[in-house]
């Protein structure tokens, strides 16, 4: 894709991710940011094929800059686009707060109104985003929303004050944000007001028991179900935040004559992932599972899988090596064991679909030889 699109309010929390998508997508950028001029607004104009105005205050000092600012901005936009002499697309980053008799609502609805009338007078297409809370990476802590100083102190080990833990909250993820915006900048959205999905209608005393959970479980080697939804998008935002000191944390690692054994990974519902080492000739395992069950994958060296059925006495051999990677399973109520028979350390994955429980070890002794 190709096209030059102008962004007000280019180094904030939606500017830094929406620039860096568009340049993904070969996009020209044209940021205009508080250090801008008119004259660089109208010269902008002159370039674009669309712009996104994210330009705006939420936290000032003084309550009159929200009118000043909110409105002000959609003022200059439109005497731009106006003097560009032709129909120029808007995408225009309002307020779920529009519709409330605030400063910061009366001042987010100014610049609605203001933009649709200039839509109406030049022809160009509006897109108006009624945005509720905006969660993410790059979020300012303090600043942009709670969710990012939730995600900056918890990171850091600081406190974080939650004054009523059941006061409703809707976030929407920067992502899914950032696509809306792109869609409407292509074309794909309706004109007038746009609504964006998925909004995720929680607490604050929730979000912020998830982001909690998020830490005490990295420290416990644990993770929950982090693949989809608001648990997905709170994590990403999490992670986002850790400072460089912690990308990465140390784990337990087991070790004697035979080699070494970590867990890398424990999850409550999937089991858990490890790795161990043996050197050349040195054979793990030698025991069965009634339940549980494992699956290994070699990934440096040679091995030699036994296994031995624990009533009928049946026997069988797998030989598998990192060259060419087999996931090998073990079944329950079948002895196992696993030798090196290459003359380097051999190191294998090892997954178990449930977390070791001493209490319960399910693993009962049967050597093979």
């Amino acid at each position: 894709m190709t096209g030059t699109i102008v962004v007000t309010g280019a180094d904030g929390f939606i500017g830094r991710n929406l620039v860096l998508r568009l340049g993904e997508l070969g996009y020209r950028t044209i940021p205009l940011t508080r250090t801008a001029t008119s004259a660089d607004w109208h010269a902008a104009m002159t370039e674009a094929e669309a712009v996104v105005h994210l330009a705006g205050v939420n936290r000032p000092e003084n309550s009159a800059e929200f009118m000043e600012v909110n409105a002000g901005t959609a003022d200059l936009l439109a005497d731009a686009v106006r003097g560009a002499a032709r129909p120029i697309r808007i995408v225009y980053a309002s307020s779920a707060k529009a519709v409330q008799e605030s400063d910061y609502g009366r001042s987010k609805k100014a610049g609605e109104d203001r933009l649709l009338a200039l839509g109406d007078e030049t022809g160009s297409p509006v897109h108006v985003f009624r945005l509720p809370n905006v969660f993410g990476k790059w979020g300012r802590p303090n600043y942009n929303s709670a969710v990012a100083t939730f995600c900056h102190n918890t990171a850091r080990g600081l406190p974080i004050v939650v004054h009523d833990p059941a006061a409703p909250l809707d976030l929407v993820y920067i992502d899914d944000v950032v696509a809306a915006l792109v869609e409407a900048i292509e074309g794909h959205a309706s004109t007038g007001f746009v609504t964006i999905a998925p909004v995720y209608s929680t607490s604050v005393g929730e979000v912020a028991a998830l982001i909690d959970g998020f830490r005490t479980d990295r420290d416990a080697n644990l993770i929950s179900a982090v693949g989809q939804g608001l648990v997905r998008a709170l994590y990403a935002t999490y992670v986002a935040t850790l400072p460089p000191a912690e990308f990465a944390y140390p784990i337990v690692s087991h070790r004697d004559s035979r080699g070494a054994f970590s867990e890398m990974l424990k999850t409550r519902s999937a089991g858990q992932f490890s790795y161990f080492t043996a050197g050349p000739g040195v054979t793990r395992g030698g025991h069965y599972h009634h339940t549980k069950t494992e699956k290994f994958l070699i990934v440096h060296g040679e091995a030699l899988f036994r296994f031995r059925h624990m009533l009928t006495g049946e026997r069988h051999e797998i030989r598998t090596s990192g060259i060419s990677p087999v996931v090998v399973e073990t079944v329950p109520g079948w002895a196992h064991d696993v030798t090196n028979i290459g003359e380097s350390d051999m190191v294998s994955l090892l997954w178990a679909n449930e977390m070791f429980d001493p209490a319960r070890p399910d693993t009962i002794a049967a050597p093979l030889s």
